[in-house]
């Protein structure tokens, strides 16, 4: 497995804007389609002075820059160093302080949107409410998961920052028994319960927002950064004996 050194010392600029274009048109296409979907009325019930498409278009903001920032840090971080070149010892804990305020945005919003909203799902409340307590249980579960099992560092992006992250084996239990991305796969159906839970069409066009936006995330940012730091096993068996 390459040192984070070693990709650093052979890391180029086509490396580090990787995905970055897709990202950048894939997110602002689905941003202006949830933004189309969201409904809007003027004369609608305000919370804190916003209304609950208001709500929506500021969690669907928060998204965005949540993630735009995640790609830059990361990919500077990967490639560059520049965490650790900036506050040495400390370059984890000042990322904490940046990434947790704009994570805990993401629930924070889609339950102000939900509350706001007086435009129902189905209209049918008690399986919207029997199927949202179901997913944040299944979140809460996958979350607790993260915390014990996967550690809190390591979802932070620890492996962009040290090797001893990036070194360590891969998680398998709890809800990683069960899928080898936890965090995106299962923790966001969170989002989704809170909808429910509030039977709000709104907070539904958000929480499908953010899901699928987590996603576009994985496969434009991370899954390019997975395969340097954790580049596949040469085949022996295939490789032959003079390999």
């Amino acid at each position: 497995m390459p040192k984070l050194g070693d990709i650093r010392t052979r890391s180029t600029w086509t490396q580090l804007i990787e995905g970055q274009p897709q990202h950048l048109a894939i997110a602002l296409l689905m941003a202006f389609g949830a933004g189309t979907l969201l409904s809007a009325n003027s004369d609608a019930p305000r919370l804190l002075g916003l209304t609950s498409a208001g709500w929506g278009m500021i969690s669907i903001s928060f998204a965005l820059l949540h993630q735009f920032i995640v790609a830059f840090v990361f990919r500077l971080q990967l490639h560059r160093n520049m965490m650790t070149r900036l506050f040495d010892d400390r370059d984890m804990k000042v990322w904490a302080a940046i990434f947790l305020p704009l994570l805990l945005m993401r629930p924070i919003t889609v339950l102000m949107t939900g509350w706001a909203d007086t435009v129902p799902i189905t209209g049918y409340r008690p399986p919207e409410i029997i199927l949202g307590i179901a997913l944040m249980a299944v979140a809460i579960w996958a979350m607790h998961s993260v915390i014990v099992y996967f550690t809190f560092p390591r979802a932070l992006g620890g492996d962009h920052f040290r090797d001893s992250y990036a070194n360590m084996p891969l998680v398998n239990k709890g809800a990683f028994k069960y899928t080898s991305n936890a965090m995106y796969g299962v923790v966001f159906l969170g989002l989704w319960g809170i909808a429910l839970l509030f039977g709000s069409w709104n907070a539904l066009i958000i929480a499908l927002f953010q899901h699928a936006y987590i996603w576009v995330h994985m496969y434009c940012t991370e899954a390019p950064d997975m395969a340097r730091i954790y580049p596949p096993k040469p085949d022996i068996a295939k490789a032959g004996p003079d390999a």
